[in-house]
């Protein structure tokens, strides 16, 4: 488990985040339903060569989670913007997954953030997004608050697990459960829910161009939540290469082959180190 000792409070709002390794920076962003946890078997692959920050996005994991709270991605390119400045890291590389990828291009295109390179995969970056389940729970937040917590536990679980294409561990299925109980995490989770919304996307989506650093767009061959060809669509927009298709995995590729994003992100970095076009 990747530990999160240091705690930064942003807009009121208490972000947990750590940091292993050594050398440049690199900033890994995790997406929705998830934690920074999901980058357990992929940062320390890197940590020899890159200084990696890792957090947990508001509302999120072991960040602060009340009732009124904005965890709207409105919000988490903000939060994004203020630890930059927090760890005065200038341009680092980053890494981003689904929630995580639309917050690094927000924070690009609408706050000037800069990177020396992106790896970004399965993101939430292109409309239409959002699925039947979660249009119901806006539609119903409080009756799923309220849900007893046998059903949520089954609930969660499942949803879990239809973001891998493979079965997830025992161990997974609990790392990504436990913040998302009791008496605090349960109305959380669907709160984060309930503030799905389209237009934080749409307003960024019109901007989207060749980026000034190079971009990898990876995407799970078989992601069930966000399909195959936006990931096409968005490497057309953003980069000067073709979309990696990751066969085998769906929209959690970090669980169903982690070494694919290790592998993308080290032929990225040495790329650069030679300075060749990424």
């Amino acid at each position: 488990m990747l530990e999160l000792p240091n705690t930064t409070i942003i807009e009121g709002n208490a972000v947990r985040w750590g940091r292993i390794g050594s050398g440049p920076p690199l900033v890994a962003i995790h997406g929705t339903p998830f934690s920074s946890q999901v980058w357990r078997r992929i940062v320390p692959q890197l940590a020899d060569r890159r200084t990696i920050h890792y957090f947990d996005l508001v509302g999120y994991g072991l960040s602060e989670m009340r009732a009124g709270q904005d965890v709207s991605l409105a919000m988490q390119n903000r939060v994004l913007a203020a630890l930059f400045a927090e760890w005065d890291i200038g341009r680092p590389d980053v890494l981003a997954h689904d929630f995580g990828g639309a917050t690094a291009l927000r924070a690009y295109y609408l706050n000037g953030l800069r990177y020396a390179s992106l790896t970004i995969f399965d993101a939430v970056a292109l409309a239409p997004w959002g699925s039947p389940f979660v249009r119901h729970v806006r539609l119903h937040e409080a009756a799923f608050s309220g849900m007893p917590d046998y059903m949520h536990r089954a609930l969660l679980r499942a949803y879990l697990q239809t973001a891998a294409k493979n079965p997830l561990s025992e161990e997974a299925l609990e790392i990504y459960s436990v913040p998302w109980l009791g008496p605090v995490g349960q109305p959380a989770f669907y709160r984060q829910i309930a503030q799905m919304d389209q237009r934080y996307t749409d307003e960024v989506e019109g901007r989207y161009a060749r980026m000034d650093c190079p971009v990898t767009v990876l995407w799970g061959r078989n992601d069930d939540w966000i399909p195959f060809e936006k990931g096409e669509a968005l490497a057309a927009l953003i980069s000067d290469r073709d979309v990696i298709a990751v066969p085998g995995a769906g929209h959690l590729v970090q669980e169903d082959r982690p070494e694919a994003i290790v592998a993308a992100v080290l032929k990225q970095l040495d790329r650069s180190r030679r300075g060749r076009p990424a």
